[in-house]
Formats: C-alpha cells, structure tokens, sequence
C-alpha cells in the first residue's frame, strides 16, 4: 500500500527554501562554505560518490630532460673581439682561444662560417663545428668537468 506524505519539493516552495528564517540563506553558512570548501568535513560523503579521484596524488609524470645550452661557431667568430675585450678570451699567438663554459654554454654546434683560427674549449663540439674550426687552422679542445667543478683536457 501506498503511503501518503508531501512531495520533499514542498519543503523549499515559498520564500525560505526551507531553511526557516529567511536571513539564515543569504550567506555560505548553511552550505557548509562556498565551493569545494568543507570537503573533508560536511561534504565528504558527496565527494566519496561523485569524486573519488579529488585528494591525493595520481599517476606518474616522468622528469623532463633540459636541453643543452648551445653556441654555433659562426657566432663564436663573430662576437671573438668582444668577447677578448671583456676578458672572456684570451689571444694565444695568432690563434683565440675560447672557453665555452665561461660563457655559460656547454656544446658548440656548426652553423656559421669561421673565418679565423680559433682554439675552442668545451665539453662537447658536433662533427661539424669541428670540420670547420681544423679548416680554418684553429683546434678543439675537449674539456672534461668533474664533480667538484674542476676542468681537465680529454
């Protein structure tokens, strides 16, 4: 048999929406805060059903691998007389020798052209860039870093 009760809508008709005194609505307080606040409180259970993935941490993001900082020769040629001026080079008979990690760039690519002999020291050089320094009557030098900071040739 059917029981007979009023509809639950019944409750929020008229200008209280069943909150009693029309002042108590206005604010966030019978909402149990505004937004996602009170989740772990006074909304937990609405979370539980309908977001079970909102606290903690999900899945694995790998670590992203930084680029190296790179130079192109030409560049190096172009900018060897400033950077003799400030000191960052240095003129050894007629060649001008470059330390790349002064610069703050740890591998020296081949774009450009080398016009003068210089002698480039740096960790990595491409096959390239090399091709060029040799033909232009300079040379590489490879530089290897260890862990307290210190350089040695390779």
């Amino acid at each position: 048999m059917v029981v007979r009760r009023r509809k639950k809508a019944r409750k929020h008709d008229g200008r209280t929406h069943g909150r009693g005194c029309s002042k108590r609505g206005r604010g966030s307080g019978e909402k149990g805060g505004k937004g996602w606040s009170g989740g772990h409180k006074q909304k937990w259970s609405y979370i539980l059903r309908y977001f079970p993935d909102h606290f903690g941490k999900h899945g694995f993001i790998p670590p992203r691998k930084r680029a190296p900082v790179i130079v192109n020769v030409g560049e190096l040629d172009e900018r060897a007389d400033e950077l003799l001026e400030k000191g960052l080079a240095k003129r050894d008979g007629e060649r001008i020798v470059i330390d790349v990690s002064k610069l703050g760039t740890e591998k020296v690519l081949g774009g450009g052209r080398v016009n003068r002999p210089l002698e480039i020291r740096a960790p990595r050089v491409s096959e390239a860039a090399r091709a060029k320094i040799e033909r232009a009557g300079g040379r590489v030098v490879g530089v290897k870093i260890d862990e307290s900071g210190r350089e040695t040739e390779v």
